[in-house]
């Protein structure tokens, strides 16, 4: 038995060791992986920028209040990757841990991360406020008179009920003080076209409308804002759902613009992305190429 052992002894030692020195390889490898992989900006990677769509509300309402646009010239670099939907542009960034986009903060959540901008937090209260400066209006546009149906579903939407629920969906209601509304019985189909920003809320309202209208079917058409004004000048659509306010040659065609609600622009990054804090300078260096590392920006 002893001779045995002795005989074993050094094949177990030499098993033990195995184990040890494969245990140990494995951490090392799992804690490079974790030092190379979640670093964003202190990588030193190279900025992707995402961007909007020419036409989109969401663009037109960011380069006018970052200063990307100058002198009516949309400076947004060449490079930049276009996305033609909030929805695309969150997960575009929520799947390159380099990007940058901006979305309606009303559309915000936990799969990327909002920067501050010039240290203030997006927020309702801080739009409310007026210290989170990057903000734009929620614009319903029609043109000349609408039909009774249609202009039913505005009284709605401008209602304490209607606002109520544009609160509730993370964005700030225009009129505190607006009146009930009261169930009008009417049927028939109302088209709605216009901004991706505005369509989800728009489609909460529509909801709650045809819940209390039980006869009444809402079309709603994600097509940018710039389009949606045109379906509304060529009568395509019975309202127009727009992101920023109208252009003098817009108006000059009739339409009319209403506010329902005011919204945030977020300016969003990977949630892996160290950066918190970016000045309205740093952004537009950004989306005009001026600035193109992470590390320039640490």
């Amino acid at each position: 038995m002893k001779s045995s052992f002795l005989t074993m002894a050094p094949l177990m030692i030499q098993f033990l060791l195995s184990k040890v020195l494969t245990i140990s390889l494995a951490a090392l490898m799992v804690f490079g992986l974790a030092s190379c992989g979640g670093g964003g900006s202190s990588s030193g990677e190279d900025i992707t920028v995402i961007s909007r769509e020419e036409g989109s509300g969401t663009r037109d309402a960011f380069t006018e209040l970052t200063g990307v646009l100058q002198d009516d010239v949309d400076r947004t670099v060449d490079t930049a990757e276009i996305s033609n939907s909030t929805s695309v542009v969150t997960q575009s960034v929520a799947g390159n841990p380099a990007a940058i986009g901006y979305i309606s903060l009303g559309s915000l959540d936990d799969t990327v991360k909002a920067v501050k901008v010039d240290g203030v937090e997006a927020t309702v209260d801080n739009v409310k406020s007026g210290d989170y400066k990057l903000q734009r209006p929620f614009n319903i546009v029609t043109n000349g008179e609408v039909s009774e149906l249609a202009q039913d579903f505005i009284n709605y939407i401008m209602s304490s009920d209607g606002q109520a629920i544009i609160e509730e969906e993370g964005y700030i209601m225009t009129d505190e003080n607006a009146p009930a509304y009261e169930a009008s019985g009417l049927t028939g189909t109302i088209t709605l076209a216009g901004s991706t920003s505005v369509s989800p809320v728009m489609e909460v309202l529509a909801d709650e409308y045809k819940a209390l209208n039980s006869g009444v079917t809402i079309e709603i058409q994600q097509t940018g804002s710039g389009a949606g004004i045109q379906s509304t000048i060529e009568g395509v659509c019975d309202i127009g759902m727009a992101s920023r306010a109208l252009e003098d040659e817009e108006a000059a065609e009739g339409l009319e613009s209403q506010t329902i609600a005011l919204d945030g622009i977020a300016v969003i990054v990977n949630n892996d992305n160290a950066v918190e804090d970016l000045t309205t300078e740093q952004i537009m260096n950004i989306f005009i190429g001026e600035i193109t590392n992470w590390s320039e920006v640490e």
